[in-house]
């Protein structure tokens, strides 16, 4: 008979707060999305205001028992359509807005003014943003929905993790189950999905929810693998139902409620099994008991309200009046305030601690960290006693963007636009355990201003932070659509990892197609735009492509490897195609098996390298059309092979973690070898500071993607220095800008690219302001130095391809007098288009050199010959001194004071000097 056990929640009261406990004197917002409208953490209440971008703040206590005092907080510059606080870090804020990005904030702990700008940016997307939730375990892991996509943002690296398949229509809400594992949504299409985001994009179940495509909303019932979903039936009733994911095929309950046609709010509290409701313009609140070990719907009360109901928030567990018997407290948002309601179990003892209504709930420690739980972590986060006497009193701070104060006072008033708050790094999760113990490393990109009355210089804190890149402030943005080349289809998206998916030179494009027979597009950067339906002249290559690379010298020369172990040679026509190819100019035949891939020499003209899976790497001089070299000392797979940039040398990294270093004019064996990386997945390797040293991209036995620096002459040495990244699948792929000796790096599938300026002396990497893209590239390939547009400060572009379009990415550094030749980034460039000597030349033992140009219009001035404007003087005026100074004006007047005594010193660091521009030059 236990199963017919009455509850002990059966006889809960809500009860309606006196009016002096309101929050009044505000003006709520009527803004149509599905969020709730009214959050809550430990410390603040958010709600959505009636100004467009604006949020209500105000306190969830009052300490002195006074009147609280409603804040405002200016998120965006359109509506705010969801926000939502840290499960963890109760002063962790993130808002979503209609202008398409999502802001992550950092609120005070009491009685301060609100911060004037983010702590750190996401996006922006291509579609408003409409729903926002934080991972229930993992620190720093935040869903988004916007149209008809979610995406998992990494927030401390300020990346996507993944995006989930598109939706059959507009998304109406999301929800992440409480172990963390696996997404709910619910959708316009009718439908309700289950993702596992980890394992795939894709949906792993999906039924048919509620059969009205009105509003409809998905909620988990804490941990276990029942949801409940909200909606309308085809009668436009409104109904609650009840699924098991075990048995997805139906509902187990469904329960009509009534046929109001506004919108429901639900809050459902997993400890309790309390299920609370409110619809939008009513003024009316269900209480239910969800009951799924037999489903089971039971009304508990109903509660009537004096207004109608704007939005629907619930209070943590941890903030309830344990010793009031109140197990459950919701606010209410009117038009002008905000009521709070509490549900309390009447007891006849008020003096006690009733452990049967208050369980142990969810604690506020998180389990692990964003790279773990994508890593496959699945800890739980530890529960902890609502008893008073027992409760925890550790508190967590998410290095999200714990630096974003120092990092302010490093930032320069004429920084602030420029810049972009970022906490790279996290401690490991052993440490979440003790929050103070978190360590964050403060990367190389500034944060904005948080309202500090003085800031010490940016040098002064350099010499305590460390030096910082030139081109930390970088951007990079897609350029307008009128430059993109939309409707590709049938793309190979599926070239083996030694190859970068497609090339490209500053005329043309040549991208594989899936169709049999090894075909290439060739298409023209010169005509953008839509491409025609109909089917279009191309490369028959006879067999699958493995590798494509466009001659240097010769943009109309096509190299293409097969996997028929030959090498084709192909010429365009001039102008582009006209008709299909199908006879290459020559073929090149020695490898015995499937060839990895090829590069052509960067100086020498009529020189290719060829590596191949018979382990050996070849020299082909294509104007005999024959092999002049070949180079042997490989025990696996070749992952991948560089020239030096005077193209004396040639490195090659292994599957067999070896790095070798060859002179192929001397001897076929390596002259170095040395370790490479850890993993057997991938590498990519690069050469860098004026060919001295050697970059290589790879993994480590745990597969974290990570970048290594070595010194070209000591490879048995080991690396200089070695900088994890991210845990990712795909190799990263590297691009090395020799003139600003900026690397780029990404992957197939990434939506991230990430830029460090390399430096022969410690910390050899100093970061940069990332590029993060809407959704997952295909291949990512930079252009020449000679297509950037030098007026708008632009140092290197390259082409993102998607699923069908191919579009231009410009990365520029913000400057502000832009009518000047910016000549500290634009040194004199390497002639790279024109052959220092023949390639026969250069196999009989004869060495070139290539001239440099500069890239300066003849009509633009050098910023270094600019004239130099006086400084205004500023004058402070004497009502500042005489004004009674706060703890915090004390404080920071002295750290301003030890900084400059810091900075003072007689060695400054040799990164502290800009050549050729001063530091108001930088927006």
């Amino acid at each position: 008979m236990n199963r017919f056990k009455a509850s002990k929640f059966r006889h809960t009261e809500a009860r309606l707060s006196r009016r002096e406990a309101w929050i009044t004197g505000i003006r709520a917002g009527s803004i149509a999305s599905c969020g709730n409208h009214v959050k809550a953490s430990c410390h603040w209440i958010a709600f959505n205001a009636e100004a467009a971008g604006v949020l209500g703040i105000v306190p969830l206590e009052c300490k002195d028992g006074g009147k609280r005092t409603v804040s405002q907080l200016c998120c965006h510059s359109d509506v705010v359509t969801d926000f939502d606080f840290s499960p963890f870090d109760q002063l962790l804020l993130a808002t979503g807005s209609v202008d398409e990005t999502v802001k992550v904030w950092r609120l005070p702990e009491s009685g301060q003014d609100m911060p004037s700008s983010a702590g750190l940016t996401l996006g922006p997307g291509a579609a408003p943003v409409d729903m926002l939730q934080f991972h229930p375990t993992a620190d720093a892991v935040l869903a988004s929905g916007a149209g008809k996509r979610i995406t998992i943002w990494d927030v401390g690296q300020q990346q996507p993790m993944t995006a989930l398949d598109m939706h059959g229509d507009q998304l109406q809400s999301l929800a992440w189950k409480g172990d963390g594992r696996l997404l709910g949504t619910s959708c316009k299409d009718k439908k309700l999905r289950i993702f596992d985001p980890r394992a795939s994009p894709a949906a792993s179940q999906s039924v048919l929810g509620h059969e009205n495509n009105k509003d409809s909303r998905l909620l988990w019932m804490g941990s276990s693998d029942c949801l409940i979903s909200i909606g309308f039936s085809q009668m436009r009733q409104r109904e609650v139902k009840l699924w098991d994911t075990r048995r997805f095929s139906g509902a187990m309950l469904t329960m009509a409620l009534d046929t109001s046609p506004g919108a429901a709010i639900p809050l459902y509290d997993a400890d309790t099994g309390l299920l609370v409701l409110a619809e939008k313009g009513e003024n009316l609140l269900y209480c239910l008991e969800v009951a799924h070990a037999q489903p089971a719907l039971t009304q508990v009360t109903q509660c009537w309200t004096e207004g109608s109901t704007r939005g629907l928030g619930a209070v943590p567990r941890l903030a309830l009046d344990v010793m009031a018997c109140e197990v459950l407290r919701v606010l209410q948002l009117t038009d002008t305030a905000l009521v709070p309601i509490s549900y309390v179990v009447p007891r006849k003892s008020i003096q006690d601690f009733h452990e049967d209504l208050f369980p142990d709930c969810t604690g506020t420690l998180p389990a692990t960290s964003a790279q773990a739980w994508w890593a496959g972590d699945n800890q739980q986060v530890g529960r902890v006693s609502l008893h008073p006497a027992r409760r925890p009193m550790e508190t967590f701070t998410s290095p999200v963007i714990t630096c974003t104060q120092l990092q302010a006072a490093d930032t320069g008033p004429a920084d602030t636009d420029a810049d972009q708050s970022e906490c790279s790094g996290y401690s490991s999760p052993s440490s979440l355990a003790s929050p103070g113990s978190a360590t964050t490393s403060l990367s190389a990109s500034t944060g904005p201003s948080s309202g500090f009355a003085s800031s010490p210089s940016q040098k002064s804190l350099q010499s305590i932070l460390g030096p910082s890149s030139r081109f930390r402030h970088a951007q990079g943005r897609v350029l307008h659509r009128d430059t993109h080349l939309t409707n590709l289809r049938g793309l190979s998206l599926t070239t083996p990892g030694e190859c970068d998916g497609f090339c490209a030179n500053h005329q043309r494009v040549a991208l594989p197609l899936l169709s049999a027979g090894g075909q290439i597009a060739i298409l023209e950067l010169s005509k953008p735009g839509r491409l025609p339906d109909v089917a279009m002249p191309t490369i028959q290559n006879s067999t699958a492509v493995a590798d494509l690379s466009w001659d240097p010298f010769d943009p109309r020369r096509l190299a293409v490897a097969g996997e028929d172990a030959k090498i084709r040679l192909w010429r365009i026509p001039e102008g582009g195609l006209q008709e299909t190819l199908q006879e290459p100019e020559a073929v090149l035949q020695g490898h015995t098996e499937k060839i990895y891939s090829i590069r052509f020499h960067p100086v020498a003209s009529d020189l290719l390298v060829s590596s191949s899976y018979d382990m050996t790497v070849r020299i082909w001089e294509l104007s005999a059309r024959r092999e002049a070299l070949c180079l042997w000392g490989h025990t696996d797979q070749i992952f991948s092979l560089a020239w030096s940039p005077d193209g004396k040398k040639l490195a090659t990294v292994s599957k067999d973690t070896r790095l070798r270093l060859y002179e192929p004019r001397r001897s076929a064996q390596p002259q170095q070898e040395g370790p490479g990386p850890e993993g057997s997945r991938g590498a990519r390797l690069v050469w860098v500071c004026g060919g001295d040293y050697l970059l290589v991209s790879g993994f480590d036995s745990r597969s974290e993607r990570r970048i290594l620096l070595y010194r070209a002459q000591a490879l048995p040495e080991g690396p200089l220095s070695v900088l994890g990244l991210d845990v990712a699948p795909s190799t990263l792929l590297p691009f090395y800008d020799e003139d600003t000796s900026v690397v780029f790096l990404t992957g197939k599938g990434d939506t991230r690219v990430f830029l460090y300026e390399v430096t022969p002396e410690p910390p050899y990497f100093l970061e940069c302001n990332s590029f993060t893209s809407n959704e997952p590239h295909k291949g990512f390939v930079f252009l020449p130095k000679t297509v950037c547009e030098v007026r708008e400060v632009e140092f290197a572009r390259a082409l993102r391809l998607g699923q069908s379009t191919l579009e231009p990415v410009a990365f520029h550094v913000p400057r502000v007098k832009k009518e000047y030749f910016q000549d500290d980034i634009y040194l004199p460039t390497r002639v790279w288009w024109e052959p220092a000597l023949g390639g026969s030349s250069w196999l009989a033992g004869q060495d070139g050199q290539q001239r440099r140009a500069s890239l300066r219009p003849a009509d633009m001035t050098p910023v270094s010959e600019a004239p130099k404007e006086a400084p205004a003087r500023k004058f402070v005026p004497a009502s500042v001194y005489l004004e009674e100074k706060s703890d915090e004006q004390k404080k920071e007047e002295l750290l301003s004071a030890m900084v400059a005594r810091l900075g003072n010193r007689d060695d400054p660091l040799p990164q502290d000097s800009f050549e050729g521009v001063d530091e108001d030059e930088w927006d």
